[in-house]
Formats: C-alpha cells, sequence, structure tokens
C-alpha cells in the first residue's frame, strides 16, 4: 500500500442503513480518500449482483455491513472480495462472535461493531493505507476458535433436525410461521391431538421443552422446509 495516495485509495461502503453509511463518507471524503456508496438496486438484484457490482468498482478497501435487508446475509460477500485482494472491513449489530470469526475465517481484515463504528472505521481504513495491521493475533485466533465453536453447535442442531419425518417438518415450518396447533389442524384437517403428538415428537427429537425452544433452534442455522 506504500507509495498509494489517499485520493487513489477507493473505499466502497456496502450498506443499506443510509444514515451510516453517509456520515461515513463524508468523514473518509474529508481525509482525502475516494469514496463511494454502493447503489443497492431498489427493484430485483441478488446477492450475486451485488457481488457483480462491488468487484466491478474495484475498491482497495470495502466497509460491509452483514445486514443488507432483502438481499440477505453480507457474510457471503466477504470471501470473493478478499479473493479480488480487497481489504474487506465488516461492521455489525450482532453481537455474535462466532459470526465474526466465520467473516475472519473467510478473508476478512476486521469486524467492527456497528456501534461506535464511525470512528473505529476511520481508523482502520488509515491503518490499512498505511500497510498496517489492523488485528491482533490473539483477537484473531479468539474469533477463529469463537466460529469453531458456533459450527459445532450449528451442525448438532442441523443433525437433530434431519431426525425429523416429512410430516413433522411441515409442522415445525408452520410453527416457526407462527401458527397454533389449532390452525395446522384445520389446515391438515388432522385432530388438534394428533398435531400436538407430533409437535411433542419434534420437542422430542430435538432435545426441547418448548415450541420457542424449537422455532429458536431452527431460527438459529436459517432452518426452512425443503431447504
Amino acid at each position: 500500500m506504500h507509495g498509494l495516495s489517499r485520493a487513489e485509495h477507493r473505499v466502497l461502503i456496502i450498506d443499506d442503513h443510509v444514515l451510516f453509511a453517509e456520515s461515513l463518507e463524508l468523514a473518509l471524503s474529508l481525509e482525502g480518500y475516494d469514496v463511494r456508496r454502493l447503489e443497492l438496486p431498489e427493484e430485483g438484484g441478488s446477492m450475486a449482483t451485488l457481488r457483480s457490482l462491488a468487484l466491478r468498482a474495484n475498491p482497495r478497501t470495502v466497509i460491509l455491513d452483514l445486514d443488507l435487508g432483502r438481499f440477505g446475509d453480507g457474510v457471503n460477500l466477504v470471501a470473493p472480495l478478499a479473493r479480488a485482494h480487497v481489504n474487506v472491513v465488516v461492521v455489525t449489530a450482532s453481537q455474535e462472535l462466532g459470526r465474526w470469526g466465520e467473516c475472519m475465517r473467510l478473508g476478512a481484515r476486521k469486524v467492527l461493531t456497528k456501534s461506535g463504528a464511525l470512528q473505529q472505521a476511520l481508523s482502520t481504513v488509515r491503518r490499512l493505507h498505511q500497510g498496517l495491521p489492523v488485528t491482533t493475533r490473539e483477537e484473531l485466533e479468539s474469533l477463529l476458535d469463537a466460529w469453531s465453536h458456533q459450527s459445532r453447535v450449528d451442525d448438532d442442531i442441523r443433525r437433530r433436525l434431519d431426525r425429523l419425518t416429512p410430516r413433522e417438518r411441515q409442522v415445525l415450518g408452520a410453527l416457526i410461521e407462527g401458527r397454533t396447533v389449532r390452525a395446522i389442524s384445520q389446515e391438515s384437517v388432522v385432530s388438534e391431538a394428533t398435531v400436538r403428538t407430533q409437535v411433542k415428537s419434534i420437542l422430542n427429537k430435538l432435545e426441547v421443552s418448548s415450541q420457542l425452544a424449537a422455532v429458536g433452534m431452527a431460527n438459529q442455522i436459517g432452518w426452512r422446509v425443503g431447504a
């Protein structure tokens, strides 16, 4: 990075939270960087569209929010950007260190929490521009350990969900959508007692004690019927 002026250091901001993105754009521009915000398509488009637009912008550094609304999880952009030798700085409201670790494993240079991220992002871009490290070895190892632990937990959840029969998967899907036992029984044209038996079987196989816990477990790994 040495010898590159700030005006030649292009920073691309990928964030659907306009106020934060605009504040960051202004602050970095005032420091002399070539800053651009990725214009997210108002209609249509996909994560592949964002990936293509980001790479076409030819940035040196990307500041990436993980929550990209209807486009999904920004973690899907980390690896392709990193492979293109882009410095990926993740900003996220998530406090899940396993997710942070996943980003680092995929090639991100730094993960910042959204609260107070503005000053931290400025400092990180400065250090990247100067060719300085932005993450300590201890921080990296800690985040990778968190990712490894979370991966084991998620794999265990998937194993439990795989025990469900096709019918039990349908019932769990209905519970995730917020339907009651009565509603499920009416839609399926079976008795409430039958649905309760199916729910009990789901709880036993998932090794949880409540419908809420079962739904939370499925949501934790983004499980959906037929996925």
